[in-house]
Formats: C-alpha cells, sequence, structure tokens
C-alpha cells in the first residue's frame, strides 16, 4: 500500500498533527508542504524506490546533507527508500529573469565553485539514460529531432575531469534565502563541471557577454581560458 503524507507523518515525533497543502509540479513523485510547531517542511512521497539515472532516496539524501553543511542546501529531515522530507526555508525561487542581474550571476559562480568541492559521489552521471526519460515524457514529439538530440547526447565523450555535480541547474532550483542554495539534488552524483555550468548557459539562453561573466568569476578572472570548452558543452 502508498504511503501517505498522514502515515508517514505519524511516525515522526513532532509532526504528528502537521498541517498538510499538496503542492504542484513534481513529475516522478507527490509533494506536500507540512507545516507544526512553527516549522516547515516539504514531503515528498514516490511511487516506488528510485533507480538510475536518480538517486536512490538514501544516497541524495547523503550528498544533499553534505551540501547542507555548506549552506548550499536545505537540511534532510527524514528519508527512506521511498520517503524524502527536507526542511523548508522562505527564499525567493529564481527565474530566468535573475541571471540577466551581475551581482547574481557572481553569487551563483561562487556557490558553483564551493558545490564542485564537496566530496566525489562514487557516482557518474547518466545523461544518455536521463535524456531518454524525458524524451519518452515529451507530448506529439518531433521523432526526427529527438533522433537528432538523442544522437548528440550519445556522442558525447565521457566527463574528462569529474566532481560532485548538482546535474540539474534550471534557474527554478535555484533559490536565494538569501544565499544561493539549491533545490532538487535527485541526479547530483559525479560529472564534469562543464556540464552544470553550461546547463546555466544553454537552458536559459544566456548571452556570451552573460556566459563570459559566469566564467571569469568561477575561474577567478581566468574564464576567457576556458570558453571553448564550455562552448563544446
Amino acid at each position: 500500500m502508498r504511503e501517505t503524507p498522514e502515515s508517514v507523518l505519524a511516525g515522526l515525533a513532532g509532526w504528528d498533527n502537521a498541517a498538510i497543502t499538496e503542492l504542484t509540479g513534481g513529475l516522478s513523485n507527490h509533494t506536500w508542504l507540512v507545516a507544526a510547531g512553527g516549522r516547515r517542511a516539504v514531503l515528498k512521497i514516490d511511487a516506488r524506490p528510485r533507480s538510475a539515472p536518480y538517486n536512490s532516496r538514501e544516497a541524495e539524501a547523503q550528498i544533499q546533507s553534505r551540501a547542507a553543511e555548506q549552506g548550499l542546501a536545505n537540511r534532510v529531515l527524514h528519508v527512506t527508500d521511498t520517503v524524502y522530507m527536507t526542511e523548508y526555508l522562505d527564499g525567493a525561487v529564481w527565474s530566468r529573469r535573475d541571471l540577466d542581474d551581475d551581482e547574481n550571476l557572481v553569487r551563483l559562480a561562487r556557490a558553483l565553485r564551493k558545490l564542485h568541492s564537496l566530496p566525489l559521489t562514487g557516482r557518474v552521471f547518466d545523461a544518455g539514460e536521463a535524456a531518454r526519460q524525458y524524451a519518452g515524457k515529451i507530448v506529439d514529439a518531433d521523432a526526427r529531432l529527438v533522433s537528432q538530440s538523442m544522437r548528440i547526447v550519445d556522442e558525447m565523450p565521457a566527463p574528462r575531469h569529474l566532481c560532485c555535480c548538482h546535474n540539474d541547474l534550471v534557474a527554478g532550483n535555484i533559490i536565494a534565502t538569501p544565499q544561493i542554495r539549491f533545490l532538487d539534488w535527485e541526479y547530483a552524483c559525479d560529472n564534469d563541471p562543464f556540464f552544470d555550468l553550461a546547463a546555466i548557459v544553454a537552458h536559459h539562453g544566456l548571452a556570451p557577454a552573460r556566459a563570459n561573466l559566469l566564467l571569469d568569476e568561477y575561474f577567478a578572472g581566468d574564464g576567457a581560458r576556458w570558453r571553448s570548452r564550455l562552448a563544446s558543452y
């Protein structure tokens, strides 16, 4: 039987009488905001245990907890193979427009340097499998475009320099609390740091000048040397 928010919270001290509000937008789980005793948390319940390209929930919790120690993520409060509960903090979730602010790009680059210095996780990101799963969810897909895109993904070389990466850096996964924190660590594992940098630039269509500013701050003023590498990604 699938767990419910009530059944999960009943077993957690201080949360058994929490107010529960369902949140929309999850693609692979059900999500609720829960509040009790002046505390708030985000509760996610999966239909089944997670497998690649996702982290298991336990592996995700380990990575996110390390990031939380560095001020890069919210704390994990409870985890099982199908349940994930993290603290909720007030903050401004970013949109594409936030990347047009110079100071925001500087802050993001500094946060990324801290993220990429976290310990290796021992699992390398499978971009091909992640792309196939996303492609399978496209409604009325352009078969030729999907095939062309998958060929590009499959032909990408293996990562050359591994570090801990987030691997899903869309603006909606960045929150200012006011310090920069990252949400949704389900894909986080080892990858080339340029994957994260390229995701920010390409997904949001950043102009070259914006990409150069991000690189310059990330590489402490030496961004020009890495522009071709970013372009390849």
